[in-house]
């Protein structure tokens, strides 16, 4: 029996790219035809390119990209939510002090 070490390596991992929003549609995916609107050519009618090189995604690497930013949009979005630690001013202001009648928070309004 040969000894089989396992490899640590992952696999085909998808490299993470910058899109921005298309420059010719703005991000829209269509542009103004002269009785309707057409689908943007520069970016395949998605609204995005890869930042720098305008290169435009293959469909199926454009899906990935997107759940990819979708993904950091969510994590962001996750962080904004959570309460923050209170400092300073803000601290005394919005936390219990009871200083109030029955113990109830006093702010001086």
């Amino acid at each position: 029996m040969h000894n089989v070490k396992k490899s640590t390596n992952r696999g085909f991992e998808q490299p993470r790219l910058d899109l921005i929003k298309c420059p010719t549609c703005k991000g829209r995916a269509v542009v103004e035809g002269v009785f309707f609107e057409l689908a943007c050519t520069d970016c395949n009618g998605s609204g995005w390119v890869v930042e720098g090189s305008r290169l435009v995604l293959s469909l199926e690497h454009l899906v990935t990209q997107l759940s990819f930013k979708l993904q950091a949009a969510e994590q962001e979005i996750k962080q904004m939510k959570r309460p923050s630690v209170m400092q300073g001013p803000e601290q005394h202001y919005q936390g219990s002090n009871r200083r109030g009648a029955g113990g109830s928070n006093f702010t001086g309004d």
